[in-house]
């Protein structure tokens, strides 16, 4: 991957409509993410316009003639495998991955158990559905004990327990988001993530970005809107520790059945320097805060070609569904 990459010519995607906002708690998120993708997408010359599913009905997006949707939505209803089975219904192709990766990958329980059953390091866990299961959680997996919706995002919902007396608040506000609560194991060490283009035997990783934030509290607020937060890339880690975080991550993207893009957080021990998979995000944030963008620039591909890239590698789990849908004329 290299800054020399032809780009593909922005007039033959047609008509691309840009998914953002959306009805998730990540909505505030996503519209920043999908106006500079619109943005960046119309400066390139593609015919792109916005599309919020909070205030038109997805169906349009047949009607009106769309012949390509760069997914700019996050959590609920947009990286849950929900607007990916309504785009495959349509036969319109988009980014990132198909309805079975993304619903996988947005239920981190789910993400867990099979990471686990591939060989993959990933925290303990308990999953719980009341104050006296978190802890019970807590007394298994001890202090610190991460608390949080198993389906939402953004660090919406999560809380850090140090103590029992926590746990109860804890799991009623992950609880206010999602009925399925996630108790995890807390990893103290150096925080990393790592994006990846592509697909199948074709991904890349991308170099890692450590992430240093005061405190130590990477919340919300610091994710998206602090300029306090530092992204190290490079990232300062040895070569070898972030040639095999890239290669684990690699594994961990392939065996939930990703495609296009994605962007797993990890956590590393820092006792052991063992590192240990968090989550993949499967429609990750293009804000200016965001980080696939950071990662992309580091190896010469800017905020406008990596757009052009996704945009060019939007396709449906069952490419012949399009001839189908559209009847034969898309």
């Amino acid at each position: 991957m290299t800054r020399h990459d032809t780009m593909p010519d922005p007039c033959a995607f047609g008509k691309v409509a840009v998914l953002m906002g959306g009805r998730s708690a990540e909505r505030e998120v996503s519209l920043m993410s999908g106006q500079r993708v619109l943005q960046a997408l119309r400066s390139a010359g593609v015919d792109a316009h916005a599309f919020d599913p909070a205030e038109r009905s997805l169906w349009m997006l047949a009607q009106e003639g769309f012949a390509r949707a760069f997914i700019a939505l996050h959590g609920r209803y947009g990286e849950d495998g929900t607007v990916q089975g309504a785009l495959e219904l349509m036969g319109i192709p988009y980014t990132g991955s198909g309805v079975l990766a993304s619903s996988l990958a947005n239920d981190k329980t789910m993400t867990k158990r099979l990471w686990r059953a591939e060989g993959l390091p990933t925290p303990d866990w308990r999953l719980v559905g009341s104050a006296e299961d978190t802890r019970a959680a807590f007394d298994a997996l001890g202090a610190p004990m991460i608390v949080k919706p198993a389906r939402e995002g953004s660090t919406i919902g999560l809380t850090k327990v140090t103590a029992q007396a926590q746990c109860t608040d804890a799991y009623l506000l992950a609880a206010r988001h999602d009925a399925q609560v996630l108790c995890e194991q807390f990893i103290a060490g150096d925080e990393v993530t790592c994006a990846v283009l592509g697909s199948g035997r074709d991904a890349q990783a991308l170099p890692l970005i450590r992430i240093v934030v005061p405190g130590g509290n990477y919340d919300y607020e610091h994710k998206y809107f602090s300029d306090e937060t530092r992204y190290l890339i490079p990232s300062g880690l040895p070569a070898h520790e972030e040639a095999a975080i890239q290669t684990l991550v690699l594994a961990a993207y392939r065996a939930l059945g990703c495609r296009g893009w994605a962007r797993a957080d990890v956590m590393i021990d820092a006792a052991t320097r063992r590192p240990y998979l968090l989550e993949m995000n499967t429609s990750p944030g293009m804000t200016g805060h965001s980080l696939v963008p950071m990662a992309a620039q580091a190896v010469g591909l800017d905020y406008g070609a990596l757009c052009l890239r996704l945009l060019a590698a939007a396709t449906l789990d069952n490419p012949a569904s399009a001839d189908t849908a559209s009847g034969g004329e898309r």
